[in-house]
């Protein structure tokens, strides 16, 4: 193992950074990953870079996290017992500043198929540079918690539950959760199948014991059923989505709820627009990938659907909710004829030319109710033809959430790769925004292909975009990922040769 002296996160430093790091010396395991770390303002926090060692036990394997600052020091580092089954993890700073490891990829190889099991997460105390394996709860039926030391395997789990059904008609299901105000926060329901009931929101104080209990959808049948989402919650409130249903008939309230009481503090219903866009306004699945739709500022929470019209997709909806009055406003903007003055190509259904079809990649929120939506060109495999994607295109929207204007990113065309749009980062606290995009540009002169990088920034409003060349080594891979305020990280990448280095570059922002 390579030591590194710890350095806690924060402490003013007065010698230069090293803007260069090579994660194949940073220890002596095998590198199964990194990712970058984000506190709880969105600020980036550093890096967390894993490495795998192998089998060390019947259910454990041996680990080493180092993590990095947003200059890419080593500030601290340190081997761990991970579950057998993890392959690799992702970590994420929480409420409390530890960072958690979350196991992200699962490995079948070192277990027999009956003894599979959900490896759990590891936290870490940067203030300490501990590790310990992340307690998790159950609530059970008969009101009390049990702590969960070993996961059971999947084999248990499925037993289990068959079991349950059959004795009792119904499976009960809870989850348990902490709280930022201190204490627990849990759900519970009673899972028949093809429908649920008997479900509550339930907050404890530290010692588990119950402050209040909200309950609904009691009697819940196939038919006529209840259903709460959760959009956000702060110290004061729970904003929630409350959905009744009544065979088809559908009705939607913005329910908020007293945290230190558990009571209605407010029940508005949401109109203006259709169920199914109502429905759906929570989530956002582009590609069979959930995108981040939804950002909170200090008095408002702003949500990102899709508009549907007879089950199709038709446009864009916002949701803004005042965290004053606890007021509700809908809009929609639709590809006929809001997007199509712009794009005169769109169809009503977001198709453009030659079956390509606008393909949401991301949104960017910003403080005055405004929203920027991002789509690219895709089109589909077909039974002889490889997926492509082409040109990007970029919707300005105004806080009345009204088209300003559609920007058209013309790119080379790109087989068999799902996407050449990067990342995004927001500027400025939040007013502004930059994102990254690739392309493999034919140079004018040698006629070969060149991988080119774009970056796109829109501060106060205004476009701008810079053009850097990347240049590539045969059987070397650069891979932009997302570095400090002003910069962009490159990862240069050759498993053969052992070649894993990381840099930041400064941008012209």
């Amino acid at each position: 193992m390579k030591k590194i002296t710890l350095m806690m996160f924060g402490l003013i430093q007065t010698f230069a950074f090293s803007q260069t790091q090579d994660l194949t010396t940073l220890a002596a395991g095998d590198h199964v990953g990194m990712n970058a770390l984000f506190d709880d303002k969105d600020n980036l926090y550093g890096y967390v870079s894993l490495y795998s060692y192998g089998k060390s036990g019947d259910k454990t394997k041996k680990f080493e996290y180092v993590i990095l600052d947003k200059n890419l020091n080593p500030v601290a580092n340190k081997e761990f017992e991970g579950d057998i089954t993890a392959a690799s993890y992702l970590g994420y700073v929480d409420f409390k500043g530890q960072i958690i490891l979350k196991p992200s990829m699962m490995d079948y190889s070192l277990v027999k198929s009956k003894e599979i099991f959900t490896p759990v997460s590891m936290v870490i105390d940067p203030k300490t540079n501990s590790i310990t394996r992340k307690i998790y709860y159950d609530y059970l039926e008969n009101g009390t918690f049990k702590e969960i030391n070993e996961p059971k395997s999947w084999k248990e789990q499925r037993k289990e539950n068959r079991d349950e059904k059959k004795e009792k008609g119904y499976n009960y299901v809870s989850a348990v959760g902490e709280l930022k105000e201190g204490g627990y926060f849990a759900v519970e329901y009673k899972d028949y199948g093809k429908y649920e009931n008997s479900n509550s929101l339930m907050r404890f104080d530290d010692n588990k014991k119950e402050i209040w209990r909200y309950k609904y959808n009691t009697d819940g049948s196939k038919k006529l059923y209840t259903t709460l989402s959760v959009l956000e919650r702060d110290e004061n409130y729970m904003y929630c989505i409350l959905k009744k249903v009544n065979d088809k008939q559908k009705t939607f309230n913005l329910m908020v709820l007293d945290m230190k009481t558990g009571k209605e503090t407010s029940n508005k219903p949401i109109t203006g627009l259709s169920d199914d866009t109502i429905d759906n306004i929570e989530s956002f699945y582009s590609n069979y990938r959930k995108l981040d739709n939804d950002k909170t500022f200090d008095d408002k929470i702003v949500l990102l659907g899709r508009n549907y019209d007879d089950s199709e997709s038709v446009g864009f909806a916002r949701m803004i909710l005042n965290k004053s009055d606890f007021s509700v406003d809908m809009k929609a903007i639709n590809y006929e004829p809001n997007i199509s003055a712009f794009l005169p190509k769109v169809d009503k259904y977001g198709m453009v030319e030659s079956g390509y079809m606008l393909q949401a990649k991301d949104m960017y929120f910003m403080n005055d109710g405004s929203v920027g939506i991002l789509s690219e060109k895709y089109k589909p495999a077909g039974q002889y033809n490889a997926p492509k994607t082409t040109d990007l295109v970029y919707i300005y929207t105004d806080k009345d959430f009204k088209v300003k204007n559609v920007q058209v990113f013309e790119k080379e065309k790109s087989k068999w790769v799902n996407s050449d749009y990067l990342f995004s980062q927001y500027l400025n606290g939040g007013k502004d925004v930059v994102f990254f995009y690739r392309d493999y540009q034919k140079d004018e002169v040698t006629r070969q292909k060149r991988w080119n990088l774009f970056i796109n920034t829109i501060i106060d409003g205004k476009f701008k975009q810079e053009i850097i060349p990347i240049s590539e080594k045969d059987n070397y891979a650069v891979t932009p990922y997302v570095g400090k305020e002003g910069y962009i990280l490159l990862r240069e990448y050759n498993e053969k040769e052992k070649f894993n280095k990381i840099r930041l570059e400064k941008l012209n922002y």
